[in-house]
Order: C-alpha cells, then structure tokens, then sequence
C-alpha cells in the first residue's frame, strides 16, 4: 500500500524567528560626573589661591641649578645609596638570623627589629648625635680612640640613623621573600651537597628577589626623601641647602618649593628605573612580560603609519 505524504510545510512547520536584538542602554554614573567636576573645581581653587599669593615664582628657576643646591642633590643620592647598602646587607643577615633554627641569632634578630621599627628615626638621628653627652670618648682599644663629637660626625650620624633604621624594614622585605622559595628547593640542593651559605646564594636568593625587588624599590624612593630629616643633625643635604638658600634670599617657601622639585625629579628617575628592574626579575614567571612604555608608544606610531598607508 503507497501512502502519500504532503510535502507541503505549515504555519506551524516554519522554524521560530531568532531573538530580537538587545538593545543595550548604558548606565549613566552620574556619581562620577558629580565627582569630576568638584575635583576640577578644588584644583581650578588650589591654582587660583597660589596665583594670588605673594609668591616670587622667579626664585625658584633662579636658583633651581645653583651651586648648592646641586651639591644638596649630590649628597642627597650619596646618602640614599650608602643608607640603602647598609639597610639591604643588614636586612638579608637580619633575616637568614631571623629564619635560623638557633634560638638566640633568631631572638637577637628579632629584638632589632622590634626595638628599630618601633622607634621614629628622627628619635634615632637625635640619639646617634648626642650619644656624646653619655660616652666622652670612644676607645676600641688599640685599634681607634677619639673623642666621641670627633668620631660621630654628621655624616656617619645620618648613616647609622638612616642604615640601621633601614635594616630592620629590609629584614622583613627578605624574610617574606625567603619564604616565598618553594622548601623543596633548598632540600634539593642539599641533596645535592650543597652547604646551606651556597644554597641561599645560588639557590634560595635569585629566586626570592621577584618578590623582594618591588618593596625595596618603594624603600629606596621612602629613603631618599627620609635623608631630608637628617638636617636636624646638621648635615647638609638638599634640603638643608634650600633652607639655608631661603633664609639669606627671602624667599623659604619658594626654595621649599624648589627643594620639592628636585626631589620629584629624583624620585621619577627611581621610579623608572625600579620598573625595570622589576621587569627583569619577572622574566621567569611570567610567560609575556608587558610591553615597555617605550614600546607602547612605538606601536601606536607603527600603527597610525600603517593606517596612513592604507588610507
């Protein structure tokens, strides 16, 4: 028996239309429009309020490459490297002493520390410079004897002040990134014969510094702007210059204003330089570092020549 079949499709055979497109509203933050124009608005006052000030601006280029000022500038990254070199070699021997299995190098790290971070460094200048007044002379038997206002001199009084302070930040800095080392590491290269020293150079130490380089590049910029305290023990540093600039020329808050100039260059310049280091010391986490601002602004021109090209 044949049986014949209708070919011929129905209404209710047709497939069903698609979704209509959305049609996508965007939110309106009004919070945030609200938020910007009171921002310019404060910024707009900030300008108009220094503009009606009696502020002799032609001061500040006056003297922005003086003399001193530059020899302020010189002594001021003087001092920020050799405070950082004490800070970060007495930071790691801090920490390995911290992270050691013996009870009394981890007690005594851990009492640096303590007594350190917990005392403002200004307090620590202070007591450095006059230590004087307890102890006349200083005597490491045949070695040195001097009087102590002879041995502690402005300059060794801000380094210790600044280095030691330092120490106690860095100690923790290494100590976290110690222990970001995987402990299988340092037991694989005892296995292998290694001694513990060569273990932590070789080993425990390259590893940790992609997680010790970004605090300690924050530290050095917080150091070089710390050295401005050291003029309260007479060293002359940048801004012991601009002070001392200020009060003969009659101008202090211009050469205040000068002195924060260059300390923005100078920290800007650290900044810089701490991405990169940075950016070296990723290289064997990260499967693609990111493009350098450099970079960045030679794809967009590359970009915009190939547009122009094409047009």
């Amino acid at each position: 028996m044949t049986v014949d079949i209708d070919k011929t499709a129905g209404p209710e055979d047709t497939p069903p239309a698609g979704p209509e497109a959305i049609k996508a509203i965007p939110v309106r933050h009004y919070g945030r429009y609200v938020s910007a124009v009171i921002a310019i608005g404060i910024l707009v006052a900030i300008i108009y309020a220094f503009g009606q000030g009696k502020i002799n601006w032609h001061a500040v280029p006056d003297y922005f490459f003086d003399d001193r000022i530059m020899t302020g500038v010189g002594k001021t990254l003087l001092l920020t490297v050799l405070s950082m070199l004490i800070g970060i070699v007495g930071g790691i021997l801090l920490a390995v002493m911290r992270l050691s299995k013996n009870p009394v190098t981890s007690s005594i790290a851990w009492f640096y520390i303590w007594f350190f971070r917990g005392t403002p460094v200004l307090v620590q200048l202070f007591l450095w410079f006059n230590l004087g007044l307890v102890f006349e002379y200083i005597n490491l038997g045949p070695i040195y004897k001097n009087y102590w206002s002879d041995f502690m001199t402005p300059l060794l009084t801000a380094l210790l002040g600044l280095g030691l302070n330092e120490a106690a930040y860095m100690a923790e800095i290494c100590r976290a990134g110690l222990l970001a080392v995987d402990e299988g590491q340092t037991e694989a290269a005892h296995a292998l014969g290694m001694s513990h020293g060569k273990t932590l150079r070789r080993i425990v130490i390259p590893q940790a510094m992609r997680v010790i380089v970004p605090p300690t590049g924050n530290e050095v910029i917080n150091m070089l702007k710390t050295t401005s305290l050291v003029a309260a023990v007479q060293y002359p540093e940048l801004f012991r210059y601009a002070q001392d600039i200020g009060q003969v020329s009659g101008a202090p808050v211009e050469m205040y204003f000068l002195a924060a100039a260059w300390y923005l260059i100078m920290t800007s310049v650290l900044s810089v330089g701490q991405y990169y280091v940075e950016r070296y010391y990723a290289r064997g986490s990260s499967r693609q570092l990111p493009p350098t601002p450099w970079q960045k602004v030679k794809a967009h021109l590359t970009s915009f020549s190939s547009r122009k090209v094409t047009a």
